[in-house]
Parts: C-alpha cells; sequence; structure tokens
C-alpha cells in the first residue's frame, strides 16, 4: 500500500495522538482561574476540530447560554486564551498518548521514503508543544498548524503547500484524518481520504463522512 504515495499527510489530535483528556483539563484549569464553570469531557470531545480558540469559544458559549458570536466578539476572550497557554503546556503529555502502532508505521513509511506531513487546525504553539512531546517532530517532514496560513481546514491550503513542497500529483498522496473537517479538506484538494473511528469528530459517525476507506487503526497504513 505504502509504496502508491508518495506523501502521507495526518491530523494531529484525535488521529496520531489522543488529546482530549488533557485538553479538557486545561479548559477547566483556565476557566477555574476566572471563576468560570467547569466543562463534561463529552463536550470537549465534541468541540475539538476547530482549534483551541474555537473550542475555548464553544464551551464559554455553552456555560453562559449565549450565541458564540458574542464570545467570538467579546474583549475578554483574548484574556481567556492567552490563559489557557501556559496551563496546556502544563498538562501537555500527562494524559495524552499516541494511538496504538502510529511511532512504528510512521517510522517504517519513512525508512520508505515516503514524504509525511501533518495539517492540523491546532493553533501552532500548542501543535509544537505536542508534537515535540510526543517526539514526532523528527517523523515528520513538515508540519502545517491553524494558523500558519491565514486560513484551516477545510480550506486545502495546507495540503496544497505540501503537494507543491515536494512536487506530488494530488493522486500520489493521501490524506489520513478522523472527522468530516478532515474528509473536506482532502476531498477539497482532490486527494484520497481515509479516516479512524476513534478520534474527535463533532459527536457523529465517522463513516457519515463517506471516506475512501475507513481504517480501525495505524497499522493499514503498511
Amino acid at each position: 500500500m505504502s509504496n502508491k504515495y508518495k506523501l502521507i499527510m495526518f491530523d494531529l489530535d484525535g488521529t496520531l495522538v489522543e488529546t482530549a483528556l488533557e485538553i479538557c483539563d486545561a479548559v477547566n484549569d483556565t476557566f477555574k482561574h476566572f471563576g468560570l464553570g467547569q466543562v463534561q469531557q463529552k463536550q470537549v470531545n465534541d468541540w475539538i476540530g476547530h482549534g483551541t480558540r474555537e473550542l475555548i469559544i464553544q464551551a464559554l458559549a455553552h456555560l453562559e447560554q449565549v450565541p458564540a458570536e458574542s464570545i467570538r466578539g467579546s474583549d475578554r476572550l483574548k484574556e481567556i486564551f492567552e490563559q489557557f497557554d501556559p496551563y496546556y503546556k502544563a498538562r501537555c503529555g500527562t494524559r495524552s498518548h499516541l494511538y496504538p502502532h502510529v511511532r512504528d508505521v510512521l517510522q517504517e513509511l519513512k525508512e520508505q521514503g515516503t514524504k509525511l506531513a501533518i495539517v492540523t487546525n491546532k493553533e501552532g504553539r500548542h501543535t509544537q508543544t505536542l508534537v515535540k512531546y510526543h517526539q514526532l517532530d523528527t517523523l515528520m517532514d513538515i508540519v502545517i498548524s491553524g494558523d500558519t496560513f491565514p486560513t484551516k481546514k477545510p480550506d486545502p491550503v495546507g495540503i496544497h503547500h505540501c503537494l507543491q513542497q515536494y512536487g506530488v500529483r494530488p493522486e500520489e498522496a493521501l490524506f489520513v484524518g478522523d472527522s468530516s473537517i478532515d474528509a473536506a479538506t482532502a476531498k477539497n484538494a482532490g486527494v484520497e481520504v481515509w479516516l479512524l473511528p476513534y478520534g474527535y469528530n463533532l459527536g457523529q459517525p465517522v463513516a457519515d463522512c463517506h471516506p475512501d476507506r475507513l481504517i480501525d487503526d495505524f497499522s493499514a497504513l503498511c
């Protein structure tokens, strides 16, 4: 299988790394700092996918029972979001872990000469913290975060950049993710998409995204 693709791109949260537990911890640490209420794990799982800033917006809107737009334009959002940073760094690695077979499969693909990339909506500073903690930086050829370009997934700009960077045609590339956002991004870029069922798909069955293939775990990539 792997010889078919010259470039394989991956989502991060819910695809390479199980992160929801410590993200929830960091959100609640932040809210406690400001004397706010707490959110539940399942809610955080369903909010993951559009980047940390959007997750905090959704969490605040839920707690205060107001439209997300009223939070998005508020003056205090910047302060709350900035306070999240140290809490997330403190929590990073405390309850996250690579999914089964991830490291071995990435290592094998890299040894075969396949270009490997991460394309995530997570903000760059948080992406860097997570990638370095789990030692994925030595395995990836390029990492595209949610703020690398002016737009993020499902805009295909990150995929297009990876294709151009390595001179790979869309039919020679694969995107591996866990959500409708990933499926839409890959389809917008004209590349094949495989989805994993164990990640974060806004509370919806991942099969509903109609990927080119639904795989049980990373072992299918080798």
